[in-house]
């Protein structure tokens, strides 16, 4: 574990536009009232490691191998015309999510420094990856289910589709969906077009854009982004300091609550001050409450909820707390109905790519 170190944390503004080894990455600040509960395609955050393909939807074809009884090719006419067509509320979230506040603890060389932007809510439309797993015939052995897109990544000299596995188990669960539409519309190229997975639940990288092809496995997937990358490691390897290779594989995203409003570093009026934010459980558990901190986490108030969520989305919620003219540092926890709550410190999450950051989430202002 690194050492603590006395650092001034930056926070991204509003937005932000950045280019990261050829892909364009973006994020804007959630919108936490009702209209915004699904995000709008516009405010939709970006994440990619290379640059957009130009993909033909004419001669695209989406071939699904490894260990199936029948090896297919499915063009994107037949996809939507051969399955029932489902449609989804899900979050993503990026796992660099808060990656942020743990540059209060060292840098993270190399990684994006995500406050609470990469988040967003979409309706997704397509067909569900069990009915096409179902018409391949799963094999006997087959344990993971591999996504790979076509976009073209660089790392370690060599060339390659993004791409990652997910359990057998949760692919089959009837909400892991092959998608080919956001908000009612034809998915954008920059969000996966002509077709992307969506596993609900799971960090946003298992949710493959650009999806080409689709394996089963007996293993997790050898990609880069499923064996070196996306994983939680807890001590640094002095001889290769960004490897993460013997860490854990990031799958399901954790419990988490986030402050919205008020921002960090802002200036509120003295007297009663609404907050207001979003919060998520984990693993299928819904949320059983969210509480609001005016002091660091020595008094909480009950927040209450404004707009429920599924098991696959946000909440949004809302507290009303009165603040003596001075600083205050709001917190904000969540709780599930298994009793699991967030913990306490950044450091208690810390990593060596900065993943999955849930510790309570502080804002800091004044009251004037």
């Amino acid at each position: 574990m690194m050492a603590r170190r006395s650092q001034q944390v930056t926070y991204w503004p509003m937005s932000r536009l950045i280019y990261d080894a050829g892909g364009l990455n973006s994020g804007s600040w959630p919108v936490v009232t009702p209209e915004h509960f699904i995000t709008p395609v516009a405010r939709f955050f970006t994440r990619s490691h290379a640059p957009i393909p130009a993909i033909d939807p004419a001669t695209w074809r989406l071939e699904v191998a490894g260990l199936v009884h029948r090896a297919s090719h499915f063009s994107l006419d037949e996809l939507v015309g051969e399955f029932p067509k489902r449609t989804l509320d899900a979050t993503l979230v990026c796992a660099g999510l808060r990656r942020a506040e743990f540059l209060s603890l060292g840098p993270l060389p190399g990684e994006l420094p995500w406050g609470p932007e990469p988040v967003s809510t979409g309706s997704w439309t397509g067909v569900a990856l069990r009915d096409v797993l179902r018409a391949a015939g799963l094999g006997a052995e087959a344990r993971y289910v591999e996504f790979t897109g076509l976009d073209r990544v660089d790392r370690e000299g060599r060339h390659f589709g993004f791409g990652g596995s997910i359990d057998l188990d949760k692919a089959i669960g009837g909400e892991v969906l092959l998608a080919t539409q956001l908000n009612g519309a034809p998915l954008p190229p920059m969000h996966g077009f002509p077709l992307r997975a969506i596993v609900p639940g799971w960090i946003g990288a298992r949710s493959v854009k650009w999806l080409g092809r689709i394996a089963l496995l007996a293993e997790p997937s050898e990609n880069y982004f499923q064996s070196r990358a996306y994983r939680t490691q807890r001590e640094i390897d002095p001889e290769k300091p960004r490897d993460v290779s013997s860490g854990d594989p990031l799958g399901e995203v954790p419990l988490n609550a986030i402050i919205v409003e008020p921002a960090e570093g802002t200036t509120v009026a003295a007297g009663w001050v609404t907050v207001r934010g979003w919060a998520m459980g984990s693993a299928n558990r819904p949320l059983v409450s969210v509480e609001v901190s005016p002091n660091g986490g020595r008094d909480w108030n009950t927040a209450r909820i404004t707009v429920p969520g599924t098991a696959w989305t946000w909440s949004f919620w809302e507290a009303t707390m009165s603040l003596e003219p001075d600083s205050h540092i709001l917190t904000v926890r969540a709780t599930d109905s298994a009793g699991v709550t967030q913990p306490a410190e950044v450091s208690e999450t810390w990593n060596v790519k900065g993943y999955a950051n849930n510790a309570w989430h502080r804002v800091t202002l004044v009251a004037e």
